[in-house]
Order: structure tokens, then C-alpha cells, then sequence
């Protein structure tokens, strides 16, 4: 338990099994009055349930927060992370990873709005999202009580659980009597699975495990063919048409799941010092790390692009970890935004049975000189003689090694 008293708790709360526990679990251990806060982050769930069961949970009609956070969990997070061309361990998007931190930061928003003395989340003592959540809060709030039920309580199982539940007359759906065949988190940027079926990552994943997507082999024979706009960096129209930020990302969704896009198999390094595998589908943003490279290739010079290229796996470390609301992460963060002020144009994009490939690019602030690359005599003066004094500079070095190894 918390060192100190503990008056008004606001809960990260789902409205599903675990968290509905917790909530109660809060009650009676704590004696706390508990406000929840439940985000509309795109999961695709309906989330208005929530307030049914908070309701009976005895949690009053004014604690109780459903906010549909879409826009700006796009805007402010999503797409800042994808300026840097963020990948971490070379393939995973981030997708759970960079959700956290706008959780945090509205439960703090509210402790502060309704008077509470502490915060709640759900994650176990295992995973990667205790530390989001808890690094995201204390970052924004010092002194902030922070209740962590999965290393607290007393339960050693599943049953357990159930039984507490049922004892206290938590609604429990039939599918959660059994057990789960994996875990899921969801939003509008991915879908992860995790556990149980999942566990061996010797096994290949079930095709029951996808929902974002259908299966590569079964997406249309014939490429969808696209144009996506950009301004600073940020995608904002497909095919001309302007897009809120969360409605353009749903968008690529769509797109990419009917052509098979974004399916990802790994085994990664938490952060807690164990290796996990999970399941993750990632259509819209998996397009839209290949249409932004695409548009940075004409527009950023090779310097700047290079050193994007060498601080992205420390910006992505820095998210997967949750530090996004540390001092490192915002430095990081205004170079990258600082490279992306000509990052403006269009680029075309053919989707097909799982590839995204670009095709093409064009920009009022490219680089690109088709007089200085032509194999054609081109308008632009370039003496190819010049480029022996530039190899032979570069040269030198190699050349009084190899002396010396001769000598040797």
C-alpha cells in the first residue's frame, strides 16, 4: 500500500475485468473515493460502457471522465514520434508505447481538476507500461501517490480474481471466466497481442490472432495506388483531400488493412530486463513511415538526414522506456522538428498484398537536381576531374596505413 492516507484516487479504468477489480479493489482497501478516466484513444471498442459499470461500481456521476482523445493523441504524439522516423529494436512501431504518456497526462490534468491525492493504472509487475504510466506521472507531478495494484495485492491467480469479483458482484462476461487465449491493447495507431497462444515464439501466430488486417495472400491482386501530402513532416491529405490528423491516420488504417499492411511478429527487449514476443499490426502508420521517408529523401540534406538516422534508435529507446516527458526526449525532439520546416510535398505510395512501396515524390523544397545526377551532359558545371583530388584527400589515410603495413 501507499505510505500515506490515501483520499481520491483517479483510475486508468477500461471497464473491463482487471480494472473494474481494481476499482473496487481501491474501495475496500483503501478506503479511497475513486474517479476514473477512460480514454477514447481509437481502440475500436465502444467505451460508453464504462460509465454503466463505474455507476454500479458506486463511483459518483461527476468522477467519473470518458474522453474521446483521438485528435490530439495523433497530433501531440503520434505524429511528432513519426518525424523521427521512430523504429525501435528495427522494427516495432511503438504503438502502446507512445499511448501511455497521454494517459498519464490527463490523470494527472484530472487529480489536479478534482482534488486527488494519488493516481491508479492497471499494468502488472512484468511489462513495459508501469513504468510509462508511473515515469509519465511523477514527470508531471513530483509528489503524486501512485497505487500500483499488480505489486501490491495479495492475489496469486486468475481465480483468485474471479472470486473476488464474483464476491463482490463485478460483472464478469462469460469469455473472461476462461482463459484468455492472449492479451490485447489497442488504438488508433496499432493492435498488440501478447501471451498465452503467443508465448512459444517458436509457434507462428494463429491467423485468428490479426484484427487489423487480412492476411497479405488474400489482399486484392491489383496495387492501390495513393498520394499523401505533407507540411513540416506531417501527413495532411490523401488522394487532395485535407484530413484531421486522427481521420487521415484512419484513413491509412483502411487502406492498409485491405491490402494486407503492417503485420509484425516480434520478440523484443522490455525494459524490465526480460524478452517478449508479441503480435503487432500497425497498417496506417506502417504506410506512413515509408511516404515520410519517401518525402525527407528529396527534401533533407544528407547531414541532417544521416543525423536523424543516428538519434532516432535514442528517441526510441526514449519512448519504448517512457521518458516522452523527459528533458532528453524534448532536445531530441525540437532538432528533429527543426529538420522538418521544408519537409513539404507529395508522394505517391503503391500498396500491394502486405508492401507499401513509394513510386514517387515530388516537393517545392527538393533537393534533388536531375542536371547534377544525369549520366547526360548536364547544364550544371561538374568537372568529373575534380572528384580525383576529392578521392585521393579521402584517401590519404588509407594509403599511409597500408604503407606502414608493407613496412611491416
Amino acid at each position: 500500500m501507499a505510505q500515506k492516507p490515501v483520499k481520491k484516487v483517479v483510475l486508468a479504468y477500461s471497464g473491463g475485468l482487471d480494472t473494474s477489480i481494481i476499482l473496487k479493489w481501491l474501495q475496500t482497501e483503501y478506503g479511497a473515493e475513486v474517479v476514473t478516466f477512460t480514454a477514447d484513444l481509437g481502440q475500436g471498442e465502444e467505451i460508453e460502457p464504462a460509465r454503466a459499470k463505474a455507476l454500479a461500481a458506486g463511483v459518483k456521476p461527476e468522477n467519473i471522465f470518458i474522453e474521446d482523445v483521438r485528435e490530439e493523441f495523433v497530433r501531440d504524439f503520434v505524429f511528432p514520434m513519426f518525424r523521427a522516423n521512430t523504429v525501435y529494436e528495427g522494427q516495432y512501431l511503438l504503438g502502446t508505447s507512445i499511448a501511455r504518456p497521454l494517459i498519464a497526462k490527463r490523470q494527472i490534468e484530472i487529480a489536479r481538476q478534482v482534488g486527488a491525492d494519488a493516481v491508479s493504472h492497471g499494468a502488472t509487475g512484468k511489462g513495459n507500461d508501469q513504468v510509462r504510466f508511473e515515469l509519465g506521472y511523477y514527470g508531471l507531478e513530483p509528489d503524486i501517490t501512485v497505487i500500483a495494484p499488480w505489486r501490491e495485492w495479495d492475489f496469486k491467480s486468475r481465480e483468485a480474481l474471479l472470486e473476488f469479483a464474483e464476491k463482490h458482484q463485478i460483472q464478469i462476461t462469460k469469455d473472461k471466466r476462461g482463459e484468455a487465449p492472449f492479451s490485447v491493447d489497442a488504438n488508433l495507431l496499432h493492435s498488440s497481442s501478447e501471451g498465452k497462444v503467443l508465448e512459444d515464439p517458436a509457434v507462428e501466430a494463429p491467423e485468428f490472432v490479426h484484427m487489423r488486417t487480412i492476411a497479405p495472400e488474400d489482399a486484392p491482386d491489383q496495387p492501390t495506388i495513393i498520394t499523401i501530402d505533407f507540411e513540416k513532416g506531417d501527413p495532411v491529405a490523401i488522394d487532395g483531400v485535407a484530413m484531421s490528423p486522427a481521420t487521415l491516420l484512419t484513413k491509412l488504417n483502411e487502406l492498409g488493412r485491405d491490402n494486407g499492411i503492417g503485420r509484425l511478429d516480434l520478440v523484443e527487449n522490455r525494459f524490465v530486463g526480460m524478452k517478449s514476443r508479441g503480435v503487432y499490426e500497425t497498417p496506417g502508420g506502417t504506410i506512413l513511415l515509408a511516404a515520410h521517408r519517401g518525402i525527407e529523401s528529396i527534401t533533407l540534406d544528407r547531414g541532417a538526414m544521416h543525423l536523424k538516422d543516428e538519434l532516432m534508435p535514442k528517441y526510441a529507446s526514449l519512448v519504448y522506456n517512457g521518458f516522452w516527458f523527459s528533458p532528453e526526449r524534448e532536445m531530441l525532439q525540437a532538432a528533429i522538428d527543426y529538420s522538418q520546416t521544408k519537409v513539404s510535398g507529395q508522394v505517391r505510395v503503391k500498396l500491394y498484398k502486405g508492401n507499401v512501396t513509394v513510386i514517387g515524390r515530388t516537393s517545392p523544397y527538393s533537393l534533388y537536381d536531375q542536371d547534377l545526377v544525369t549520366f547526360e551532359e548536364g547544364k550544371v558545371a561538374y568537372d568529373h576531374r575534380d572528384a580525383g583530388g576529392f578521392i585521393k584527400l579521402n584517401a590519404l589515410r588509407l594509403r599511409v596505413l597500408a604503407k606502414r603495413d608493407q613496412r611491416g
